[in-house]
């Protein structure tokens, strides 16, 4: 079938959307700020350019993050923020537990960018006077700033990009027009940072996959935490097959450890002998904090609806994003300059007042085909390459 390339917060969409206007916050409101940050990867790139509008709009007050364990990997190295906590809410005494650890740091107001009962119990534990937070999940008596999320004709959640949500939230914060914005401001982008010792275990994982200095670098996302958001694995061997042959690269196939046998079958499936230019990062010891220099490093990802898509996005590497029966509104994201994506949904046909997650059978991630796929990426490289 013929599948339509969407590319997402395009400059035709930037040119009608000015940069963030400056803003002059009062001190007396806010001086410490505590963040409660998205708990996937993915939303958590995607919470980035509404922390730098914070820091860039309040530089003098103190800001924290909470955030659940390996989440702190990524976003360590950025100065959106002065401190961040690590706590995994557990079991019914979870949120006084995490309460108590940030309490004695006298936050007088909270973002909560999650939609969760539990993270505004937190802050109201912790005694934080200023609750700002979507009132979702039966939550809206813990908040002091009662945000309303959009919703479509028959009540449920409209497809808002979560970077525009965040960004909506932020503008509460800061008490500036932007709560019902359509499009993020022209200036926006995902952002992510890279420490040293995140880039030197970088380094030790590719040299332990036989990536050369200066060596083209590809790679794949063949996992999900939904299999249905999981394009074939057969189909991702045709695709590294493609990398290694015409554009001459060695290709990443990255996931969890449980996606191992995910793993295993993309490579297996790369016919001999290109398979030796395939290597399974699981079985290196990546983390989420290496991961984002093996993929600063890459020249292309190809990738279903996962976290590791929005790192690429964060280091302006080409993308090639595949959406099956989840509706890609929900992650538009900004493209760095120098970066760019190709978005393949399975029905282009569908209604816009309609979502992909109300057709699971019409947007089976079946339905994209290997050859489109395939004509994205070369298109992506050879447009890097000036078309040689």
């Amino acid at each position: 079938m013929q599948l339509r390339t969407i590319r997402p917060f395009s400059s035709a969409h930037k040119t009608h959307t000015p940069p963030m206007p400056p803003v002059k916050p009062n001190p007396s409101k806010t001086l410490r700020l505590l963040v409660v940050c998205p708990s996937w990867v993915g939303d958590a790139v995607m919470a980035t350019p509404a922390l730098r509008m914070i820091r860039r709009s309040m530089p003098g007050i103190f800001i924290g993050l909470l955030c659940k364990p390996g989440i702190d990997e990524v976003l360590a190295g950025l100065d959106t923020h002065d401190e961040i906590h690590v706590a995994r809410p557990s079991g019914v005494m979870g949120p006084k537990f995490i309460a108590a650890k940030v309490r004695p740091r006298r936050y007088d107001t909270a973002l909560l960018l999650t939609n969760s009962f539990s993270t505004a119990l937190i802050a109201r534990i912790a005694g934080i006077p200023r609750r700002i937070g979507y009132d979702r999940d039966a939550r809206g008596m813990l908040l002091t700033d009662r945000l309303h999320a959009p919703k479509r004709a028959d009540g449920s959640w409209a497809p808002i990009p979560a970077c525009l949500y965040y960004h909506r939230a932020a503008c509460a914060l800061l008490r500036i027009d932007g709560h019902d914005a359509e499009y993020l401001p022209a200036d926006a982008q995902l952002e992510l940072a890279v420490t040293p010792e995140q880039q030197r275990a970088a380094e030790e994982i590719l040299a332990s996959a036989g990536v050369e200095p200066g060596g083209r670098v590809a790679i794949l996302n063949p996992g999900g935490n939904n299999p249905a958001k999981r394009w074939p694995p057969d189909r991702f061997a045709r695709v590294a097959e493609r990398l290694i042959e015409k554009h001459g690269m060695r290709v990443l196939v990255n996931g969890a450890p449980g996606e191992r046998d995910v793993i295993s079958a993309v490579i297996n499936g790369v016919r001999e002998p290109l398979r030796d230019r395939c290597a399974a990062l699981c079985d290196m010891g990546v983390n989420l904090g290496s991961l984002k220099g093996i993929v600063r490093r890459c020249s292309i990802m190809v990738t279903n609806d996962t976290g590791p898509r929005h790192i690429a996005g964060a280091f302006g590497v080409k993308l090639v994003t595949l959406f099956g029966p989840t509706d890609h509104r929900w992650t538009t994201i900004p493209t760095r300059p120098g970066g760019e994506e190709l978005v393949l949904v399975a029905d282009p046909s569908l209604p816009t007042d309609e979502t992909a997650n109300d057709h699971p059978e019409r947007c089976r991630i079946e339905r994209i085909t290997t050859e489109s796929v395939i004509a994205g990426v070369d298109a992506l490289l050879e447009a890097r390459n000036g078309g040689s």
